[in-house]
């Protein structure tokens, strides 16, 4: 069962984001009188769990873990489990014990609203949150008693730089002192010394891929023709894996580039944006281009790495996305919207249910006050605001997700029963 107000909260944390986040949390929940431990898989999360009495070192095999998990639940009387993202192994089988027993499960992710903002959930998040079962009468109905105030959408990432930091020194001590755990499986396909070296290469082509990424993007806003913008994302993003119709992100470009030749008017124009993380693992700009010579549409078809999503919106004339948080930006703006993936924001108010060439040809408007009613919910229930890579993000996360999660209810249900979290006021430099 939950935990009740004369119990007391005993946490296991198992993996975070990247970085000093998770310590910090697990440093305010003590203070708050909880007990917290940490189980770490490799020497990058030991490397960030500055507290070794609390730290649990996981050795064993990935056929191990469950029965070495239900064993730690059990002689340390376990209340809850912290974890970032659910699809993972190690946390989806963890999260599987843990529900049965009726321990507390709170699950950290990326922000559905990002840049500027972290999503905390129960039980799941993207595919398995419960936004995926609540349709927009429920919300409406849940804010009727709520006084709102929504801050305006930010277009930018400020956590970039820091994101991209910790990434790759938490690589670094995975991959150059990981020793004494020898038995640990990443849960991406690359080796953790691909991913290491990706990032690096990320970080010291910067200002190369910065100044390619302008002149993409300066010929695309003084091109003077009418554009669609597809939106990508990492391809070993778990909501691409996990909760997509597409085995491949090739598989994905090659359906929009025949959707937009089938569809589109000869004389509109076709953009990919890559996600901002986007390491060159996989040739994408090689395969759109590819792909737009099959098609017989190349001259029409562009691809820019990252950058800013708004300055490309400005112009655009809809959008398509597997299911990119990304596509928040989209909706806000009030653009059409097509979507192929599960997404908490996939709601029939918002996205079009053409097929794709009928899409690219007159593309269907979403419901612009579903979508603000929608957004509303989210930013009084799982969108807190900071992030976990920045200082300056940390510091504005911890003043309030503390108190969530000692809270006995979820942030859906607490704002149903009128008892949401007191929301900060967030100033927005953009």
């Amino acid at each position: 069962m939950n935990p009740t107000a004369n119990q007391p909260r005993r946490f296991l944390f198992l993996q975070g984001p990247h970085g000093p986040f998770f310590h910090r949390l697990g440093k305010m929940l003590r203070a708050a009188g909880a007990e917290v431990s940490r189980v770490g898989f490799n020497k990058g999360d030991e490397a960030f769990w500055f507290d070794t009495k609390s730290y649990l070192p996981y050795r064993g095999t990935l056929s191990e873990w469950p029965d070495t998990f239900a064993k730690i639940i059990e002689d340390r009387a376990i209340t809850d489990i912290a974890l970032y993202g659910d699809t993972r192994e190690i946390h989806a089988k963890a999260i599987e014990i843990a529900e049965a027993r009726g321990i507390m499960v709170h699950v950290f992710e990326e922000g559905y609203l990002r840049p500027y903002w972290v999503t905390y959930e129960r039980g799941g998040s993207n595919g398995n949150s419960r936004l995926m079962s609540l349709d927009v009468d429920q919300m409406r109905k849940a804010l009727a008693d709520a006084e709102l105030d929504q801050p305006p959408a930010p277009a930018r990432w400020g956590d970039m730089r820091h994101h991209m930091f910790y990434g790759a020194l938490y690589h670094w001590f995975v991959m150059f002192r990981n020793g004494p755990y020898r038995n640990f499986t990443p849960h991406r396909s690359v080796s953790v010394a691909h991913e290491f070296l990706l990032y690096v290469r990320r970080l010291a082509l910067m200002p190369l891929l910065s100044l390619d990424r302008m002149a993409a993007t300066f010929r695309i806003k003084h091109g003077g023709f009418p554009y669609h913008l597809v939106l990508l994302q990492l391809e070993h993003d778990s909501s691409f894996q996990q909760h997509s119709p597409f085995a491949s992100m090739t598989d994905f470009l090659a359906v929009a580039i025949e959707g937009f030749a089938k569809g589109a008017p000869r004389h509109h124009h076709l953009v990919f944006k890559a996600h901002p993380l986007e390491d060159g693992r996989k040739p994408l700009r090689r395969e759109v281009r590819r792909l737009a010579r099959e098609h017989g549409v190349q001259g029409r078809v562009h691809y820019v790495r990252g950058g800013k999503l708004a300055q490309l919106l400005n112009h655009a004339r809809c959008a398509v996305t597997v299911n990119s948080t990304a596509a928040q930006q989209v909706l806000w703006r009030g653009l059409p919207l097509k979507v192929f993936g599960d997404a908490v924001y996939a709601k029939p108010e918002f996205v079009s249910t053409q097929s794709l060439p009928d899409f690219f040809a007159t593309p269907t408007r979403p419901d612009g006050k579903a979508y603000r009613d929608y957004r509303s919910f989210l930013l009084e229930t799982s969108q807190i605001p900071g992030g976990f890579y920045s200082a300056r993000g940390r510091r504005l996360l911890m003043r309030q997700v503390v108190d969530m999660m000692l809270a006995a209810e979820d942030p859906y249900d607490a704002l149903a029963l009128g008892k949401a979290a007191p929301r900060l006021q967030l100033t927005v430099v953009t």
